[in-house]
């Protein structure tokens, strides 16, 4: 599978512990898992401006009425702070969403779904990992015995 439909997916560290990390510029927030939060007691305060969250495909309701100041770093050169919603979340630790893309000016670049932007006066570029195998090896399946 190419790139043209992978999630841009990475690690990061997050008080001395490798985290993962999406970036994804359909998110209208930045978000910390809830998950990461309680683990390496983050510090939260309460949102300026709560909002419930409802997802599409079920009933519940959320309500967001935490965020988080993240320090964390991607390799030796990229370190920075981001302030996050608190949510339970699966898909990763440390979700960068447009305001992240916004407050670093930060250039997606489909093809190589790479990510760049200029940091303490250096080029950054971010690469994803690579996509994950989405096939395992090819294994027989018997579904009726030979006869």
């Amino acid at each position: 599978m190419d790139q043209r439909q992978q999630l841009f997916r990475s690690r990061c560290t997050i008080g001395g512990k490798v985290c993962n990390l999406i970036i994804d510029g359909g998110s209208c927030t930045n978000v910390a898992s809830s998950v990461l939060v309680e683990k390496l007691s983050l510090t939260t305060q309460n949102h300026p401006c709560p909002y419930k969250l409802r997802w599409l495909d079920k009933g519940a309701e959320l309500k967001v009425d935490k965020q988080c100041l993240v320090s964390f770093s991607i390799g030796k050169n990229y370190v920075d702070k981001v302030l996050c919603d608190v949510l339970p979340m699966d898909a990763c630790h440390l979700l960068l969403g447009r305001p992240w893309e916004f407050d670093k000016s930060a250039v997606h670049h489909g093809k190589d779904n790479t990510y760049s932007f200029e940091f303490d006066k250096r080029k950054i570029t971010l690469a994803p990992l690579p996509p994950p195998s989405m096939l395992e090896p090819y294994k027989e399946v018997m579904l009726i015995k030979k006869a």
